[in-house]
């Protein structure tokens, strides 16, 4: 019987405005960082910006043992890691990737509320092939939205509605 402790990803409190500092300073580690980031237009009363954001504020991604954790909450920014009382909360690989094919993909993608309700789709084709989420309908645009459960954040993405699927029921 093995007694070692599960190796996956956590979500990693940090304060907020500081998550790119604390991806650094875990990834100086050796830690496996995903900090999934999107661009925003920004305008002021003379000109039009591009900013980068996290898709996540106040949340970095790291795959790690469970057992290391003294180390992770050691690192300056981090607040906590998320759990369950004192268990950290492993989030499921479909999850992770599901958010990196989003921000590989170069389609615009934004946070968005987490959704409870609404029609599971699955994208049949385009970038995004493959993936599951919940279809939203915004005026005449079409989103995809992928949730990350522990956190109960989620992101959206939009996409052309030729290219979903929907779930059929058993």
């Amino acid at each position: 019987m093995s007694t070692e402790a599960p190796c996956g990803w956590f979500a990693v409190q940090t304060r907020v405005g500081q998550e790119s500092m604390v991806a650094s300073m875990l990834e100086s580690k050796s830690y496996e960082v995903f900090l999934p980031l999107f661009e925003r237009q920004r305008q002021w009363s003379d000109r039009i910006k591009k900013v980068i954001r996290p898709l996540f504020p106040g949340y970095v991604f790291c795959r790690a043992l469970d057992d290391v954790a003294g180390r992770i909450l050691t690192t300056p920014g981090v607040r906590c890691i998320v759990g369950f009382g004192k268990s950290p909360a492993l989030i499921e690989d479909r999850e992770i990737q599901a958010i990196r094919r989003i921000t590989r993909s170069g389609l615009s993608a934004c946070p968005c509320r987490y959704l409870h309700a609404g029609q599971r789709v699955k994208i049949a084709r385009g970038p995004l092939s493959g993936l599951e989420g919940i279809f939203v309908r915004r005026g005449n645009q079409h989103q995809l939205v992928v949730s990350v459960h522990l956190l109960r954040r989620a992101v959206a993405v939009r996409m052309d509605a030729e290219w979903i699927q929907t779930e059929r029921s058993s």
